[in-house]
């Protein structure tokens, strides 16, 4: 099957690839953009290890096809920290602030849908975070350090904000 030319944007810059149809995402970003990133955990949309940000929006990466983002916004874990000077995204640093990584396998993923939630509900309760991060699973059950780095950064946000 021939390839075909998936125009889109990925973490802030213009990208042209050339890809099969029948290729996911997931897939493209790793095997032809070289973001490694996110992460196949069961490729069936689970376990949120290869969530990334569509037009804003987290998607499992391993159930869209690449195509699927012809002219829109791509964000990967490599592209949330700050252009501008390098910094890490709010919630990642109050990811290593609070040791939530053990393994990291999931990390990528849980920060992606973090950082999404956060958009949507700058000022969560732990429930809320709780609830905006089920899709993500965490073999290493770091679920409490998690809920705990996401609400400090919630209130990082929004004193940024203010």
């Amino acid at each position: 099957m021939p390839k075909m030319v998936l125009e889109c944007t990925i973490n802030g810059e213009a990208a042209e690839l050339l890809v099969q149809p029948y290729h996911t995402l997931l897939e493209t970003l790793r095997e032809t953009a070289g973001l490694t990133g996110a992460k196949e955990g069961c490729g069936t949309g689970d376990c949120g290890a290869c969530t990334v940000h569509v037009d804003g929006k987290p998607v499992a990466s391993c159930l869209m096809l690449a195509m699927q983002v012809r002219g829109k916004r791509v964000t990967t874990i490599e592209g949330l920290s700050s252009v501008d000077d390098g910094s890490l995204h709010p919630v990642q640093a109050a990811f290593v602030k609070h040791g939530v990584p053990q393994c990291g396998f999931c990390i990528p993923g849980m920060i992606m849908s973090a950082s999404a939630l956060l958009e949507e509900s700058p000022a969560p309760t732990d429930d809320e975070i709780r609830l905006g991060i089920a899709g993500n699973l965490c073999r290493c059950t770091g679920y409490t350090k998690m809920v705990a780095a996401i609400s400090e950064a919630a209130t990082e946000l929004a004193g940024k904000e203010a």
